[in-house]
């Protein structure tokens, strides 16, 4: 008898810990929620993050704060995340960076992706471009590989800063296609468009909203995307699967990420508030932005960002990218 009461205060009281996160779940949200955007004012990410956060805050019932905290290849927003309380109130609106790929560059990031953050949704991808100028040097992928083979490392390819994933992906196409380039690196997008314009070099590999007015005014040709299918936005440019290397896809991509130890009943409203609007309300954002939408699981984003780490991590390495 003296052992049973001293055993039915602690199995009480594992209930009631075992209640908690049901209790919270129950209850969320209760006041207005934060949703970090690892880069500052004005880029896609930001635009994205508050038409989702406008949405949000009428399915919740709760205003979404987004709250811009750039730096360090957004890992200065990512470790706030990571760092947050489980509670369900902060979450991070991640690009492949701070979602995949930065661990696998950054020597001493603050927090580790795969431990201290988990998959909320996958929000949508934005292929990389194969740019040029219009009427310029290359008219198509096949030129382009042609002249790169005939001529080994006088390709002047502009990537939009070491380690991005025009760059990586510029890095695996040369590989891919058996070529070298002469890899000239930009901040950002605005000045390769520049040079490109100018004839100072010959073609770039970056993210393909950036290029999106410039292709659609005509002085910029895209000569493919690299994504899986034929892009919506662009659909008389071929992949770069289609023109040169079969198989080949590189995206920018958006996803929602929150704390490790936020509760699973959370996550999965979240995961389906999102979903519902990514179908619905968000898709026209989406389009006009030139981002195609995704949603799913987060199991589903656990699984792509396995496949994003497995796929970029040989190239970083053999790049010897490293900040």
């Amino acid at each position: 008898m003296t052992l049973f009461r001293k055993i039915r205060p602690a199995l009480a009281l594992l209930l009631i810990l075992a209640a908690v996160p049901v209790a919270l779940a129950q209850a969320w949200p209760n006041r207005p929620l934060t949703l970090v955007v690892p880069f500052g004012p004005g880029v896609s990410s930001d635009t994205m993050a508050r038409g989702l956060a406008e949405f949000l805050g009428r399915e919740l019932g709760q205003t979404v704060i987004v709250e811009n905290r750039g730096g360090a290849g957004g890992n200065i927003g990512a470790a706030a995340v990571a760092r947050a309380a489980g509670d369900g109130y902060t979450f991070l609106f991640a690009t492949t960076g701070q979602a995949a790929t930065n661990k696998l560059m950054y020597k001493k990031l603050t927090y580790d992706s795969d431990k201290d953050l988990q998959p909320v949704v996958l929000l949508g991808r934005l292929p990389v471009i194969v740019a040029a100028k219009k009427g310029g040097r290359f008219d198509s992928m096949k030129a382009l590989v042609e002249f790169a083979k005939a001529n080994p490392g006088k390709l002047n390819m502009g990537f939009p800063g070491n380690g991005t994933l025009g760059h990586i992906t510029g890095l695996l196409f040369a590989k891919s296609a058996g070529i070298t380039v002469n890899a000239v690196q930009y901040n950002g997008s605005a000045q390769i468009i520049s040079d490109i314009l100018g004839g100072h070099i010959d073609v770039a590999m970056d993210s393909a909203g950036a290029y999106m007015s410039n292709v659609a005014g005509g002085d910029i040709a895209a000569l493919a995307l690299a994504s899986a299918k034929r892009f919506e936005p662009l659909p008389a440019v071929p992949t770069v699967s289609e023109a040169a290397l079969p198989g080949f896809e590189a995206s920018v991509w958006y996803a929602i990420l929150a704390p490790a130890s936020v509760p699973p009943d959370i996550v999965t409203r979240l995961n389906a508030a999102t979903n519902a609007y990514l179908a619905g309300a968000g898709k026209a954002l989406y389009t006009r932005l030139g981002v195609e939408t995704v949603g799913g699981t987060p199991g589903d984003l656990k699984a792509f960002i396995a496949t994003e780490q497995a796929k970029w991590g040989p190239v970083i390495a053999d790049a010897k990218i490293e900040f």
